[in-house]
């Protein structure tokens, strides 16, 4: 079975991402809600369809402005839907706007996104699952997954051998800190 780290490297889109993203921690709330958004456009693509649209994502969410896009209107869910250099799926447009808003709420709460997820950090797998699903939209396993392991909250993004794995380490994700079943 082949894994991210055997196909990543070298590669235009994937090894940047591969080398200097992928289960990093992340501690920026825009960067933080742009992973999220990633994750739910990617849903039913391939993450390389993503990745090359990924600029055009950040120019249409205004740099995922966590209060802009939460004041997203008709007038802008238009726009996005019209918007042929992003993924233009009605649900996922949807739910990167009202995620923005939920965003919003959570740093009223916590302070911020990432607060959030260390508020509630360890949890398994299926805990965190049943967490986003209530939270968010469009939050399933593999999102939500994928979601927390790109950000370091969960391990897995980088098999043992990559390189890039002892750069992540030393970067102190959370999963190191403490493990989880």
């Amino acid at each position: 079975m082949s894994h991210y780290c055997d196909l990543a490297p070298g590669h235009p889109f994937h090894g940047p991402y591969h080398d200097h993203e992928y289960g990093f921690p992340v501690a920026n709330d825009e960067a933080l809600f742009e992973r999220l958004a990633l994750e739910i456009n990617q849903a039913g693509l391939s993450w390389l369809t993503v990745l090359k649209k990924r600029a055009a994502f950040r120019e249409a969410f205004e740099g995922f402005a966590i209060d802009r896009v939460a004041g997203y209107g008709e007038a802008e869910r238009a726009r996005l839907l019209a918007d042929a250099s992003i993924i233009r799926n009605r649900l996922k447009v949807d739910a990167v706007i009202h995620n923005a808003k939920v965003l919003q709420a959570l740093r009223d709460d916590h302070g911020s996104l990432r607060a959030w997820l260390d508020h509630h950090h360890p949890l398994p797998h299926a805990e965190w699952v049943r967490l986003f699903k209530h939270t968010f939209r469009f939050t399933g396993p593999e999102i939500t997954g994928e979601f927390l392991m790109s950000t370091g909250y969960l391990p897995g993004a980088h098999r043992d051998g990559c390189p890039v794995q002892a750069r992540i380490l030393d970067a102190g994700p959370r999963w190191d800190r403490v493990r989880v079943s």
